[in-house]
């Protein structure tokens, strides 16, 4: 895999707006908090731009993407937010200059097909972590603040991806696995099912989050990966935050946990559940394509590789 430089302060960090626009003073926000974290700031086109529930037109966002890898003056990229677009442009990703300029690279959400391709495609660590306008704008909490810092200035193995204080990581399966992490939004890994740019799970720690999914749609998209052989293929599972997916519409609906015990359980991998990844806060940055040890019986993942150099 290829590893992004660490980052420091004075560097300059490039923000893209590569699925759904945000607010123009959530720009702004994110553009002084960046900075006030002592790095310098670049925005893209598509960070002012709206074209309906996107960011700007496909190729003006797919430009911008990879125009901050192949910018030399850039060192590392975050995404402005999540919602929806990411997956119109991963055919028009270079990967190759990707490869020729391995960058921090940083996001959640819908930005999962973009990790799911980088990694697979370009072989690029990235990183699951907080987003510009999402999260940066309006102040990270110290935890999630120190994590995020950590992971993308640390050129050392992260060690011990630990929950905030007070929150404990389940076990819904013991044992132990081994592998590098892949994964993210549920609703965006079954979108890259039967594509070119379908997820890769064999031998890897599958880590799955959501937000605002009831249980039966939940059980749909679990279902699809479970029949696609992503569970069987997975060397572990993690499942992150689940924020919002409590039934609402159906009085006799399944609860969350007991989908995961009819669907995930049956397949015998180590699995966690609730490490604080996703649409959480306080949350955890969690780095894709390195190597971790998986205990499910202690609810420890521990990042036995560096992810930057």
């Amino acid at each position: 895999m290829l590893k992004p430089k660490a980052l420091k302060k004075g560097d300059t960090i490039g923000v893209i707006a590569p699925s759904s626009p945000a607010l123009p003073e959530k720009v702004t926000g994110a553009n002084k908090k960046l900075e006030e974290m002592g790095f310098k700031v670049k925005m893209a086109s598509s960070c002012y731009e709206t074209h309906g529930y996107l960011a700007g037109q496909d190729k003006l966002r797919a430009d911008d993407l990879n125009d901050m890898f192949k910018d030399k003056e850039i060192d590392g990229i975050i995404c402005l937010r999540g919602g929806y677009g990411a997956p119109k442009i991963v055919d028009k990703i270079d990967y190759e200059a990707i490869k020729a300029n391995p960058k921090v690279f940083v996001g959640y959400s819908d930005i999962t097909s973009l990790h799911i391709a980088m990694n697979q495609i370009s072989g690029l660590v990235t990183f699951h972590g907080p987003m510009a306008a999402t999260d940066i704008a309006g102040g990270l909490d110290d935890f999630s603040e120190k994590e995020f810092i950590r992971a993308i200035t640390n050129p050392e193995p992260m060690g011990m991806i630990q929950n905030p204080n007070g929150i404990k990581v389940q076990t819904l399966v013991g044992g132990e696995a081994k592998g590098t992490i892949i994964g993210g939004n549920l609703a965006l890994l079954t979108a890259t099912m039967g594509t070119p740019y379908e997820v890769d799970t064999k031998g890897k720690l599958l880590l799955i989050e959501e937000i605002g999914e009831e249980p039966y749609r939940v059980d749909r998209m679990l279902t699809q990966l479970a029949l696609g052989g992503k569970f069987k293929d997975a060397a572990g599972i993690i499942l992150g935050d689940w924020n919002d997916c409590d039934p609402q519409k159906h009085k006799s609906s399944l609860s969350l946990m007991e989908v995961f015990k009819e669907i995930i359980v049956p397949f015998g991998k180590p699995t966690i559940y609730d490490l604080k990844a996703g649409h959480c806060r306080p949350k955890v940055t969690v780095p894709f394509g390195v190597n971790a040890h998986l205990n499910a019986d202690t609810g420890e993942l521990v990042m036995e590789e560096s992810a930057t150099i």
